[in-house]
């Protein structure tokens, strides 16, 4: 009977890998997949793990090489040494930056691991997105250690402490979470919400592990770019066919991409004159990924339900983790 399997087998028979769900005392690695972030700011995210009642490790590859935390090939010997390390319950990323990318082709031929929980936004969607496509593991696109942690629960870019704890508890089967953005096209959808940076999704193009977010909810956010760059980047996924089946969409807020010249299109006006003609419901400016406000912990590879009414409502339909 299913329920005599291994936690392991329990995922791979139902064709998506979701980790155990953290307890207070877990031990938790930090991984640097791509740049470095200042000491004062990994000390006052290590602090808020502890305060969150977990063991982080933090004996990750401190060798700053410029825009990289580390060489290509430690900082894939820690992520994968974590992965392996049986006593390590869940990985949490230092930041993003840039730099995730040198290690794909790696761990797009490691064998497939037990499934282990991983928590980042930013540069670490191309993880999380290679190890959707490789081996349906879902993951939590939320605060990292250097980037959201160490502003702390609550406050201006930091994240928001109660979607973090759903999501890696599992207390619940059915949960919610207020998008606080504002609806673009109103409607109801349901789906498996994949997706993260748009610039790391657009990455994947023509790799082994592209994308494909054929009937899901896409969750789509980036921030520092110019409203022509988010054009090019949402024509360029139009074009290879990346909307074609999506459910709906969750836009972020888009900051720092304000229009270099006044009284031109910015980011909301790209996004609705190319989106709206998929006539599925869309929320836009979710706090979600890159935002000033306390970000929102969002699981990806889960089922969910999208209700764009007002400021929009993610209702996920299972648990992120196995309780």
């Amino acid at each position: 009977m299913t329920a005599a399997l291994p936690r392991a087998q329990q995922q791979t028979s139902s064709g998506v890998g979701k980790a155990a769900a953290l307890r207070p005392g877990d031990r938790v690695g930090v991984f640097a997949p791509a740049s470095p972030a200042e000491e004062n700011r990994v000390k006052l995210g290590l602090d808020e793990l502890r305060a969150l009642g977990f063991a982080p490790e933090d004996n990750f590859a401190r060798e700053s090489q410029g825009y990289f935390a580390a060489s290509a090939e430690s900082r894939l010997h820690d992520f994968v040494s974590m992965l392996e390390d049986p006593n390590i319950a869940a990985l949490f990323a230092l930041r993003g930056g840039y730099g995730s990318n040198y290690m794909l082709e790696n761990l797009w031929a490691q064998p497939v691991l037990p499934p282990k929980c991983i928590v980042g936004y930013s540069d670490v969607a191309s993880l999380q997105i290679l190890l959707w496509q490789k081996s349906r593991w879902v993951s939590l696109y939320g605060p990292m250690v250097a980037a959201g942690l160490d502003a702390g629960a609550g406050a201006p870019k930091g994240y928001d402490k109660p979607s973090l704890e759903e999501a890696i508890s599992g207390t619940s089967s059915s949960w919610k979470l207020n998008l606080a953005g504002e609806t673009m096209i109103s409607g109801v959808a349901e789906g498996r919400v994949l997706g993260g940076c748009i610039t790391l999704i657009e990455t994947t193009l023509g790799t082994a592990w592209e994308l494909d977010p054929s009937g899901s909810i896409l969750l789509l956010e980036d921030r520092g770019m110019k409203p022509w760059q988010i054009d090019r980047a949402l024509m360029h996924l139009t074009q290879a066919g990346k909307f074609r089946g999506v459910k709906a969409i969750v836009l972020g807020e888009f900051p720092d991409c304000e229009p270099p010249v006044a009284g031109s299109p910015n980011a909301k006006d790209v996004c609705e004159r190319i989106l709206k003609p998929l006539c599925v419901p869309i929320v836009f400016g979710a706090a979600v990924g890159h935002t000033p406000r306390p970000m929102l912990t969002i699981p990806l590879g889960i089922r969910a339900k999208l209700v764009a009414e007002g400021s929009g409502i993610l209702e996920f339909l299972e648990s992120a983790v196995i309780p």
